[in-house]
């Protein structure tokens, strides 16, 4: 039987997915509260509704005989969506509500990891009361992270010592009215993220990736929801050992024995420090803009993975292209603070995929690499596609190396111009890696 698969969402995680299912033999159906041109394009059918509806996305799900459902975004699993869809016979990869709380209750997520004594959890305390936890900060000996416990699009996280001052920190917190706030150690060390496919207690893990969350270059300004990322050709990246990577799975192994019957995506944000990886936030979901790194390179047919997963064989071994990405992405004037929208994208699928790269010394001796446009937060009109207030479009060089996928990925984020947009041109360059590089061996030499 021909599979009917459902995807839940609307943004460039959500078109990472739809693309890597266009070419199996599922035919695709897609539901989001925005028009996603991309998704739109390879799907048999759109239709626009509230995804966190669980309700409506039954609804939906049962017109078009959905064998299987991908929930892509936090939100529609916080709602319940998979529960709702598997009451109702249809196979959801995602995990249910309650260990979809893993990413949307922070506090949650720290005491499940210290209950279950998960190795990587950093020193962190819990706060209804916001004078409690200003004298919380007044007392630690040490810089803290300040943390909602809800979800905040990844653009609600203040960092002492970094971003604000512990006053400002305090501030916040009282201006803020959050219901609940976690306070943690500050980690020193570069991140990084490790993606997990699971399901019947198997876990199949991707290549690593590094997001950039702050709005400027040289990692400046506001948090985001990321405004671009990078891998390399091998499973770490280049400030990384095998060892750090084996470690950080076996981090994400643990939790998922711990999290019984967890099936989807189990994301591993980590900090590496000069003592290993810590574990800075997991997430229930493929992250954004990290998906548009991992999907593009993976050569095992994600439809594998989920009719292994449904019909609750072993799920396959992951095959990845040993290839390098870049992903970098475009966003309105003035995002996150003051996003300013209704600017026209002036770059469309085929034109970026037109896109040849040389090698990063420009010499014309590099070889050839791939282009792939995502749209994620945007307005399809009928005279063009226009910006809203959330992250516009991504776009991704693929190429043997960080360096000639960065070139592939700039030359490609040019054809779209620059008006009505703000992007990131540093992700992915040589000095940018090189600091990273750089700052591990100064932390770990120390």
């Amino acid at each position: 039987m021909r599979e009917h698969v459902l995807l839940i969402g609307g943004g460039g995680r959500e078109h990472a997915i739809a693309r890597s299912l266009a070419d199996s033999e599922a035919e695709l159906y897609a539901c989001a509260g925005n028009t996603n041109p991309g998704i739109a394009s390879l799907s048999s059918g759109f239709q626009s509704l509230e995804t966190t509806d669980p309700e409506a996305v039954v609804e939906y799900a049962q017109s078009v005989d959905a064998t299987i459902a991908v929930v892509g975004p936090e939100a529609p699993l916080e709602a319940g969506v998979a529960d709702a869809l598997e009451e109702a016979g249809i196979y959801a990869f995602g995990p249910h509500q309650a260990e979809a709380r893993i990413e949307t209750d922070k506090a949650f997520q720290r005491q499940f990891m210290r209950e279950h004594d998960i190795t990587g959890c950093p020193d962190f305390e819990t706060f209804e009361d916001g004078e409690t936890a200003c004298e919380y900060i007044d007392e630690y000996d040490g810089d803290l992270v300040i943390k909602p416990a809800g979800l905040t699009g990844g653009k609600g996280v203040k960092v002492i010592g970094d971003q604000v001052t512990p006053e400002e920190g305090k501030a916040y917190i009282h201006e803020s009215d959050y219901d609940t706030i976690v306070l943690e150690e500050r980690l020193i060390g570069e991140e990084f993220t490790v993606q997990a496919f699971v399901a019947n207690g198997d876990v199949r893990t991707a290549p690593a990736v590094q997001d950039h969350k702050r709005a400027y270059e040289g990692d400046e300004g506001p948090n985001t929801g990321g405004m671009g990322s990078y891998s390399d050709a091998s499973r770490e990246l280049p400030f990384m050992t095998e060892a750090d990577y084996d470690d950080a799975v076996a981090i994400i192994e643990e939790t998922v024995d711990a999290l019984e019957g967890y099936k989807g995506i189990l994301y591993g944000q980590f900090m590496l420090t000069a003592e290993g990886p810590k574990v800075i936030e997991f997430n229930a979901r493929f992250g954004d803009p990290e998906a548009m790194n991992t999907l593009p390179v993976l050569e095992t047919p994600f439809l594998d993975v989920l009719t292994a997963a449904r019909d609750r064989d072993p799920l396959p071994d992951l095959e990845f292209a040993g290839q390098a990405t870049v992903c970098k992405y475009a966003v309105p004037e003035g995002y996150p603070t003051d996003p300013k929208s209704g600017a026209k994208v002036q770059v469309d699928e085929e034109s970026v995929a037109s896109v040849v790269a040389d090698s990063s010394n420009g010499d014309g001796s590099g070889e050839r690499g791939d282009a792939l446009l995502y749209y994620a937060s945007v307005d399809a009109r009928d005279d063009g596609v226009y910006t809203t207030t959330s992250r516009s479009f991504a776009v991704v060089g693929i190429a043997d190396t960080i360096a000639d996928a960065e070139a592939i990925a700039e030359e490609a984020l040019t054809m779209a111009g620059e008006e009505g947009l703000h992007m990131r041109h540093d992700i992915g360059k040589a000095d940018l890696v090189q600091r990273r590089i750089d700052h591990m061996n100064e932390l770990r030499s120390d």
